[in-house]
């Protein structure tokens, strides 16, 4: 996860609407309307937060700077900072509460209390739900919680039903990802894929997440027969921020599923250079990092795919 120099208690519950809550398509200054310059990265400067898996699918501990290698645009880079430690992020739950979610809520509201659990107590979240509206969960006094009690109160507060806004829930929760106080960011997505209410298209958001620096994890929910799916969509969201994307094969997997999230982002490498291309031209600049032990590349390494530089 790349953010460059950083790319740059239980209240009474009360449903917040998001007025006007789609941000302006990446680079379009929200008061004027025009194109501009919307990030500010320093480009010598490049931090990754990186998830490493090993053959036997865990995540493998105790590796040192010599375990990695990182290219940037097939150049390779000398590291010059790496930590290895479970610290606490600002992480926002996009839930769907479409239709098509109407059976499936209680499952979902369980598991989700489950994932609240086995993350860092220090954890800062908020919750996103979103039909073809989109509503933040949480009261309007409360950015982010740690509270249980009060992500319980934020999951589905009302009946799912209506439309799918997928693209622009996405879009809402990493604007609000902006103003969390830890380091590490990230969003957990829960959605069937598809969308057919947004004013946003795949393009931007995909845009917004590549310059993030933020994590996106999809877990795909759909039965056989749901037309709306879409697991291509939640795959291409998922890789464009160096996540990942399930798709538990029945609703007593999530469980499962909400832990290993958990565990890969408290388990988690920070890896930073200094770039050896220091033109500021704003163009995307595509990152490779491989791990192995004893010389070898025999771990599976999980990041971002790349940087957008400063102009």
């Amino acid at each position: 996860m790349i953010c460059a120099a950083a790319v740059f208690a239980s209240a009474a519950f009360a449903q917040v609407p998001i007025p006007n809550s789609v941000p302006p398509p990446p680079g379009q200054d929200p008061n004027t309307g025009k194109q501009g310059s919307s990030i500010k990265v320093d480009v010598d400067l490049v931090v990754l937060h990186t998830t490493v898996i090993d053959d036997r699918q865990r995540f493998a501990d105790g590796l040192k700077p010599e375990n990695f290698r990182v290219f940037e645009d097939k150049v390779e880079q000398k590291l010059s900072v790496f930590k290895r430690e479970d610290v606490p992020v600002s992480m926002g739950l996009v839930i769907d509460n479409s239709g098509s979610m109407r059976d499936k809520h209680a499952d979902v509201t369980l598991a989700a209390l489950e994932f609240a659990g086995a993350s860092n107590p220090q954890d800062e979240m908020f919750v996103v739900n979103f039909n073809e509206k989109v509503y933040f969960g949480l009261p309007s006094s409360i950015r982010f919680t740690n509270d249980v009690d009060q992500v319980r109160s934020a999951l589905f507060p009302r009946p799912p039903e209506g439309l799918t806004a997928l693209y622009d829930a996405l879009a809402v929760g990493l604007e609000h990802l902006k103003t969390g106080t830890r380091d590490r960011k990230a969003l957990v997505v829960l959605s069937d894929g598809g969308d057919n209410a947004s004013r946003r298209r795949l393009d931007d958001v995909l845009q917004i997440a590549q310059q993030s620096s933020a994590t996106i994890y999809t877990i795909g929910i759909y039965d056989d027969s749901d037309l709306d799916k879409n697991p291509r969509v939640l795959r291409k969201i998922a890789e464009a921020s160096g996540g990942r994307a399930y798709f538990p094969g029945s609703l007593k997997d999530l469980g499962q599923v909400w832990r290993d999230i958990a565990g890969g982002i408290r388990s988690q490498y920070t890896i930073g250079y200094r770039s050896s291309d220091s033109n500021r031209d704003g163009t995307f600049r595509k990152v490779k990092i491989t791990a192995g032990r004893n010389g070898g590349n025999g771990l599976r390494v999980t990041t971002r795919p790349g940087y957008v530089a400063a102009k």
